[in-house]
């Protein structure tokens, strides 16, 4: 193998290197949103809250989207359509599931009360999972287009670089909620 060859395979894809600048910059808005939750916390006015059931539920349907991406992603590498197909349409199912268990989740908490300007506690965790909620619609749009491809009949292009994109993305998003939900629970 040629040196150039063996230098090339060392380099990471532009897309990839993207996609991590981008987890990096909302790791950091996620970090400065649970520092300022933390640091208000202490206001006289702080109200706890407990978490809706769906949440719980959302949760449960994260967990099972990111099995089933990193399944579909191991499938597209070994040439498997079918199987890849069908792992695709089940994340895009699955992610679907969480974000209409999170709105059953705020149906819940509004029920109790707890609405966006009720209580500064309130709003932090209106903004905090509402973002992560825009950032899984985000990954979802990525997921249709990628449905749209697996099933296109005048693309057959085996680069798993978008899938392999889409399915880090989505890994992130999945362990971003799982940081979340802790983080709410432990830090009233």
């Amino acid at each position: 193998m040629s040196t150039v060859t063996m230098e090339q395979r060392k380099r990471i894809h532009p897309h990839k290197f993207t996609l991590w600048v981008g987890i990096g910059s909302l790791l950091m808005m996620f970090a400065g949103l649970t520092s300022a939750y933390i640091v208000k916390r202490n206001q006289a006015n702080w109200q706890t809250f407990d978490l809706p059931q769906f949440f719980w539920y959302s949760t449960v349907a994260i967990i099972l989207s990111s099995v089933t991406i990193y399944l579909a992603e191991k499938a597209f590498k070994q040439r498997m359509m079918q199987k890849y197909r069908s792992l695709v349409v089940t994340t895009l199912v699955l992610g679907i599931l969480f974000i209409v268990f999170q709105l059953l989740g705020f149906q819940q908490l509004w029920a109790k009360q707890v609405t966006l300007t009720a209580n500064v506690s309130y709003s932090f965790m209106y903004v905090i999972v509402g973002l992560h909620a825009a950032h899984v619609l985000g990954g979802l749009i990525a997921l249709i287009v990628l449905f749209a491809k697996a099933f296109s009949v005048k693309t057959r292009s085996y680069n798993s670089v978008p899938v392999e994109l889409v399915s880090t993305y989505w890994h992130f998003v999945d362990v971003l909620w799982i940081y979340l939900l802790i983080f709410l629970i432990l830090i009233r």
